[in-house]
């Protein structure tokens, strides 16, 4: 559990390993102009549904961006996701995030492709592809938490606490699972789920 952030220091950026931060100088309309950005990995995210518990499973994990700009949100609440770089496909992205950070064996053809959608477009344009599946307690083949350094916790959202939780501002979550709420609420028939 998180419980404190200490230490905390800014520094420059030089040799990076996820983000690449650039000066872009074009012409629009025959002006001249300017962005900064960075080059960052896509992404992949999953809406997972248990259906024993008729709840969402979410991830919890400090996200230092956040805590930087609100010092009151210690962790924000997210879709369990992961960066797209690796030779595989992201069904296989998927998979691996689901048993890393959750602790379940999903199957590579339980894994629904949602949709697709760019986050930060004003700094990277990255794309994340949004994914559904069900899970239940026979799936369940470790606690999840994630792996080497990561701190991650599994919590699992009530179905009917879901649009109480998007209009939360005390919490912080990501436009992907506000997103991914709305579209199975929208779809829950469609699902075979009541």
């Amino acid at each position: 559990m998180i419980n404190e952030i200490k230490d905390l220091e800014i520094s420059e950026l030089k040799d990076t390993k996820f983000i690449h931060p650039f000066k872009l100088s074009y012409k629009q309309n025959g002006r001249n102009k300017t962005w900064e950005a960075i080059r960052s990995h896509n992404s992949v995210a999953v809406l997972l549904y248990h259906t024993e518990k008729n709840a969402f499973l979410l991830v919890k994990q400090f996200r230092a961006p956040v805590f930087l700009n609100d010092s009151s949100k210690t962790f924000t609440y997210e879709l369990c996701a992961g960066l797209v770089d690796k030779n595989k496909s992201l069904e296989e992205i998927v998979k691996e995030e689901i048993d890393e950070e959750c602790g379940f064996k999903v199957s590579l053809s339980d894994i629904v492709k949602v949709t697709s959608f760019y986050t930060s477009v004003g700094i990277s344009g990255a794309c994340q592809y949004l994914f559904f599946a069900k899970i239940d307690d026979s799936m369940k083949i470790h606690d999840g938490g994630g792996i080497n350094d990561e701190e991650i916790e599994v919590m699992y959202l009530p179905i009917e606490k879901s649009d109480e939780f998007i209009f939360d501002e005390s919490k912080a979550k990501t436009p992907g699972l506000m997103f991914g709420f709305y579209w199975f609420l929208k779809n829950k028939d469609k699902l075979g789920i009541k």
